[in-house]
């Protein structure tokens, strides 16, 4: 099954610009923070764009809160922006700008979690460990279970199978978790499996059993996003970002509570959000009701 598997991943892996040893420890990091309940397609441009101007934690330490947010656009959840200029200034101030090789040190990281660090220490150190994400624990646990991976927080049962059959060769189980991620991405999918392309075909006990109870029991209900509180914060933070790549020099650039109060309808909705945005540290509340992105 190893090399039926590598096989297929020579074949079919997308050239992504932090893939085959082109980029630091630090870009792989950064590519699987930007990843997380985002789709590849749209994390190519900003990973591209964030390395050119940040490529190491040292200088995203050094930026504005503004520039960080401006620059993490639409790939959505932004306080992950926040926590990774967190961790720029921890991994730059105690650890002289290159990331700590152990797993326990880079999961200690500010929002760095055990997927996270586990991608590192595979993907950008070479070690031999389990990188299991909703795909590798969909794919492995179909094919040698036989059933439906439910999503949730990853089970005892599920790290235990990981384990047991990550390839014993460093270099292999490398290459191994990065099949298995695009494989759970691109052909074993969550509701609509591509089985003539899927290279364990024949080795599925879950294909064999005809699927069953495929895709139910979702890692997180599906929620309508218009209208959301998601969306009006999005709609917030868009305005600020607007305001700021227009803006120049270290003034911070104010929307004024009038122009705040065209940009959504439901006022009472609308202040609801602000106040979690400024909660959460993505925005500042000036006078008169004014906001601008933090300094």
């Amino acid at each position: 099954m190893k090399q039926e598997l590598f096989a297929w991943w020579d074949e079919n892996a997308r050239d992504l610009p932090w893939r085959f040893g082109r980029t630091t420890p630090w870009g792989i990091l950064i590519s699987e923070v930007m990843s997380q309940q985002t789709q590849m397609s749209r994390v190519v441009r900003y990973w591209t764009d964030w390395m050119d101007v940040w490529p190491d934690a040292a200088s995203l330490a050094k930026a504005s809160t503004a520039e960080v947010i401006t620059a993490w656009g639409r790939l959505g959840y932004p306080r992950r922006a926040l926590r990774l200029q967190e961790c720029a200034k921890v991994v730059a101030e105690q650890y002289h700008n290159e990331l700590p090789k152990t797993y326990d040190e880079l999961v200690a990281l500010p929002g760095i979690g055990d997927y996270t660090a586990s991608a590192v220490m595979s993907f950008a150190f070479g070690r031999r460990i389990a990188v299991l994400d909703t795909n590798v624990r969909r794919v492995l646990w179909r094919t040698f279970k036989g059933e439906e991976s439910f999503g949730g927080a990853t089970k005892p049962a599920e790290r235990e199978l990981a384990n047991a059959v990550l390839p014993q060769d460093a270099k292999e189980s490398v290459t191994w978790n990065e099949a298995l991620i695009e494989l759970g991405a691109l052909v074993c999918t969550a509701k609509n499996p591509k089985i003539d392309e899927d290279p364990w075909a024949a080795h599925s006990r879950f294909y064999a059993a005809g699927c069953p109870h495929m895709g139910e029991k979702r890692t997180r209900p599906r929620q309508s996003f218009k209208g959301t509180n998601r969306q009006v914060r999005g709609i917030v933070l868009n305005a600020l970002r607007a305001l700021s790549s227009a803006g120049s020099g270290d003034k911070a650039v104010s929307l004024s509570r009038d122009d705040v109060e065209k940009l959504w309808g439901d006022h009472i909705q609308l202040d609801q959000c602000i106040a979690s945005l400024d909660e959460d540290g993505l925005i500042e509340i000036g006078p008169n009701g004014s906001l601008h992105l933090p300094r």
